[in-house]
């Protein structure tokens, strides 16, 4: 029974600082036979469960707190019994999408996850919001970024919660010493590598000042 990475793409609403806008999420399911978990609940609960197929489900873990990564989390929780956690940085953002609704605990940076005999890392990477977390399963060769490396550059930090020198040095520090050959696994869009994304690391740098 390996573990293996499933991949649920979901439709929605992002909105902060009273803009909405529509987008597509990556959900990652985590697992084997018998238990996964899942990285971003975004938008459909029922989508989510029915990709789980029935398996036990031992955490919901938030990337971060913007609403289009946690909209479906207390959903997916109460048809699940799974917890949810989060940063505790990122307590703000959630409370403005959940405000009558807590997360069950709190991640940690250098936090150990496991699923299946896998381990899943917590790094603590700030800058697209400030309890933005990534989880690096070196097993999988695998980063889960959420928003804050894309393929092609870093999350936006254009608003609020947001600051574009943190989220670099949270990606020069803790994801881009990470080995090349790391699958880099987004929360919008296509996945990349470290290695294709180190090289432009000052390219980025010279374009957010």
């Amino acid at each position: 029974m390996s573990v293996r990475i499933e991949h649920l793409v979901t439709a929605g609403t992002f909105a902060l600082d009273g803009g909405v806008w529509d987008v597509e999420n990556n959900v990652w399911i985590v697992g084997d036979d018998t238990e996964a978990i899942v990285i971003d609940a975004a938008h459909d609960a029922t989508a989510i469960e029915a990709a789980l197929g029935g398996r036990t489900l031992r955490a919901i873990v938030c990337t971060h707190a913007h609403n289009d990564h946690i909209d479906a989390a207390p959903a997916l929780a109460e048809a699940t019994g799974a917890p949810i956690l989060l940063h505790p940085d990122d307590l703000p953002l959630w409370r403005q999408t959940h405000p009558d609704r807590a997360p069950d605990g709190e991640l940690a940076d250098g936090q150990t996850l496991t699923v299946g005999g896998v381990e899943l890392t917590v790094l603590h990477t700030p800058g697209h919001a400030p309890g933005a977390v990534c989880l690096h399963a070196p097993a999988l060769s695998t980063v889960f970024t959420g928003d804050t490396l894309f393929h092609g550059g870093p999350g936006a930090t254009g608003r609020s919660f947001s600051d574009f020198p943190t989220i670099i040095d949270s990606i020069r520090d803790r994801l881009l010493t990470l080995p090349p050959v790391t699958q880099v696994r987004t929360g919008h869009g296509d996945a990349t590598t470290v290695g294709d994304e180190a090289p432009q690391l000052a390219e980025w740098i010279r374009r957010g000042h």
